[in-house]
């Protein structure tokens, strides 16, 4: 059982993948990284999820895992320490890993701000960053963690990461934001 639910999920990421500005053409010319070098992330990306699927302390569905020239972050939650510094340790051990930077927070079992809002201010978020002209939007992934917004990926300039966390932080409802956004000049 476990698994067919680790091809699924497996595949569930590769559909996305191709889904999302990173999965075309369109995606690569936008990107601030090489081709070879978006492969390599994705493919880091893809066994970090993988080895949290087939353990047994880190919760697969609590943690993402985002890449960006052999740098990873992990962003979500966790139950407690041990399953925290597993997951710190899956990723570590994955070859090509420069760096592993967290964004972990401890669940909390009565907070206001439950997945269908975090998911809601994930989408304002995108949405503000895609209307704005001065963020290349395709280079950020956004992520809200229990309504602490985080940003990641790789932007032209440090200007733009202004802008984009400027923009993160003027939608209702955000906590804080954390960037892990990195800049090309």
């Amino acid at each position: 059982m476990k698994k067919r639910v680790a091809v699924l999920y497996l595949l569930l990421l590769m559909f996305m993948s191709a889904c999302s500005p990173y999965g075309t053409i369109y995606g690569v010319a936008v990107d601030e990284r090489k081709a070879t070098t978006i492969a390599a992330d994705k493919k880091i990306t893809a066994t970090i999820q993988k080895n949290f699927l087939e353990d047994n302390v880190v919760k697969a569905l609590d943690v993402s895992a985002y890449c960006y020239d052999g740098k990873v972050f992990l962003v979500g939650e966790y139950d407690n320490v041990q399953q925290k510094k597993r997951a710190e340790d899956l990723a570590k051990d994955v070859e090509g890993v420069k760096s592993v930077q967290t964004y972990l927070l401890p669940k909390k079992k009565s907070d206001s701000c439950g997945t269908a809002e975090s998911a809601s201010i994930t989408a304002k978020v995108s949405g503000k960053l895609l209307a704005d002209k001065d963020v290349r939007s395709t280079n950020i992934d956004v992520k809200t963690v229990q309504c602490n917004v985080v940003l990641l990926g790789i932007v032209r300039t440090g200007k733009e990461i202004a802008e984009a966390v400027e923009e993160a932080k003027s939608v209702e409802g955000v906590r804080s934001v954390h960037s892990f956004l990195m800049s090309t000049h």
